[in-house]
């Protein structure tokens, strides 16, 4: 783990920061800004804050020595569906861009390149 990481993680409480990434966005739109900008697209807990994000990020890939230059974060509001008479809501979500440093990229299979 790199020196960043970890005083980025003895800051935050390692075990919310387990929580906080919900999972990676794997689609076309998250595949053509990873290739364009060098992020990596998350949903991520509501209440999670952008320094919390950069810190889960570092230290559930710190095998990989990933560093994060930027969060930014959208928060999406869930869509109003009807099935049949009934009308329902999905959940809101929030999404997190993460911008990695030049020269870096993340390694969804858990495998060293």
């Amino acid at each position: 783990m790199s020196p960043t990481a970890q005083a980025t993680a003895k800051k935050h409480d390692e075990s919310r920061l387990a929580q906080v990434l919900v999972g990676p966005i794997v689609s076309e739109k998250a595949t053509r800004v990873g290739e364009k900008h060098n992020q990596v697209l998350f949903k991520v807990l509501r209440n999670a804050t952008k320094p919390e994000i950069k810190a889960a990020v570092e230290l559930m890939f710190a095998a990989q020595k990933v560093e994060v230059a930027a969060v930014q974060i959208v928060n999406m509001k869930g869509k109003t569906k009807r099935f049949g008479r009934s009308v329902g809501r999905r959940d809101h979500i929030k999404k997190a861009y993460v911008s990695l440093k030049e020269g870096q990229q993340l390694n969804f299979s858990g495998e060293a390149a």
